[in-house]
């Protein structure tokens, strides 16, 4: 079968394709990847066929989403839902579906794409909505490919509630006017699975699940960082422990948030009393800190997959691709949750398995750095519980084992 799979415009939204459209490739079905005409790199470097769509100027907000941490900081600018913590659902589904509306002008490009190429199955981002409107005007059966949490099937769900216990003139639902301006041209109605897939592949663990009424395929989580030379060093057993520390990139690839960051300065005090050695991703500027020479590895981008396996613990602010990675490699983590979709949940939820420590971005100090690094490397008990917790995400179908799946999906739901 024909698979075209439909990115949101940003690098790290495209590592959880690749070992997905790489099963569907090894089983024999052809791929195409649709992604923005700039991040057509990471798609052939990684051995796939991409179609540019979306020119520089129709997504460069959304493009720029990716890029500018100034769009993440501003206290308004967060999509992060927690239904824990979080009571303005209603300012954040408002602020998603602008991301939605954002898409709209890859309509007429995908439409034409899924219409000539006859794809059999759609799998698209969750914020790439005209691909679901592509693949129906086309037939393909089609589903969404998550890369996180599931926030919009959730923050949908809310609205839903709300509007069965609303008096008459409540909140207007800010999504109507984004499917209206994506239905109306090719005078289709509204239905939910244009919205939330006919299906939904999610590659986080069962447990970190946001409750929603969607039809969820479970899929492993696969480490992609694209091809990387192995560095020398991690052909030597380590003198000392080693602590992986993602600092100035936050979750999907994006430069971590201004405001209450954990800082490599911070991390270096914290570590100065710890027989440690760190690797640290970007090259920081480090001011002459406290630690030794020798005891800090500065790597303009980490590649988990290969460093990780040597790792004691590792720091990072609860993005999916370092949660993830840690995961499968039963890795313990400190998190430091930056706020933008799923941190705090990603926190919480290692934090519930007994697999590392959060601390709080604003309260994040010197001396409780080193008080939760010091327990992470000498309580057996966190190794022993991450791996706990790789076994939990072993447990779920590898990509490969997902493409049967996905065959007798799409035979289900295609229109032929």
């Amino acid at each position: 079968m024909r698979v075209l799979f439909a990115v949101f415009p940003a690098e790290a939204h495209t590592a959880p394709v690749v070992p997905l459209a790489w099963a569907l490739r090894n089983a024999g079905h052809e791929v195409r990847v649709a992604t923005h005409p700039d991040l057509t790199r990471p798609v052939t470097d990684a051995g796939l066929a991409a179609v540019p769509v979306g020119g520089a100027a129709s997504l460069a907000q959304l493009v720029d989403l990716g890029r500018n941490p100034a769009l993440r900081d501003h206290p308004e600018g967060g999509l992060a839902v927690d239904p824990e913590r979080r009571l303005d659902w209603g300012a954040t589904w408002y602020r998603t579906t602008r991301v939605l509306a954002g898409m709209r002008p890859l309509m007429e490009e995908l439409t034409g794409i899924a219409v000539r190429w006859r794809p059999d199955l759609v799998l698209w981002d969750p914020l790439c909505l005209p691909a679901a409107v592509a693949a129906r005007l086309s037939g393909a059966a089609h589903a969404r490919l998550l890369w996180g949490q599931d926030n919009v099937a959730w923050l949908r769900g809310r609205y839903q509630r709300y509007m069965q216990q609303a008096q008459p003139g409540g909140w207007p639902d800010p999504l109507e006017e984004v499917m209206q301006q994506l239905l109306e041209p090719y005078g289709l109605p509204y239905e939910e699975e244009l919205l939330l897939g006919q299906w939904t592949i999610d590659p986080m663990p069962p447990g970190m699940r946001l409750p929603a009424a969607v039809r969820y395929e479970p899929m492993r989580w696969v480490p992609y960082e694209g091809g990387v030379r192995v560095p020398d060093w991690l052909h030597t057993r380590p003198a000392r422990p080693r602590v992986c520390a993602v600092l100035g990139k936050a979750g999907r690839g994006r430069p971590a948030p201004l405001d209450g960051r954990l800082s490599a300065t911070e991390l270096f005090a914290a570590a100065a009393g710890l027989d440690v050695e760190l690797i640290v991703s970007p090259d920081p500027e480090t001011g002459g800190g406290p630690v030794p020479p020798g005891r800090v590895r500065q790597l303009d981008r980490i590649p988990l997959g290969q460093v990780l396996p040597e790792c004691a613990a590792i720091v990072h602010h609860g993005g999916e691709a370092e949660f993830a990675a840690a995961a499968v490699h039963g890795v313990p983590q400190l998190i430091v949750p930056t706020p933008f979709w799923g941190e705090e949940t990603a926190a919480d939820y290692v934090v519930s398995r007994g697999a590392g420590l959060a601390l709080d971005r604003m309260e994040c100090g010197r001396g409780p750095l080193r008080d939760s690094l010091t327990a992470l490397l000498h309580d057996p008990g966190f190794r022993e519980r991450a791996a706990l917790l790789r076994e939990e995400l072993v447990a779920v179908p590898a990509p490969a084992r997902l493409v049967p799946v996905l065959e007798e999906l799409t035979g289900r739901h295609q229109r032929i």
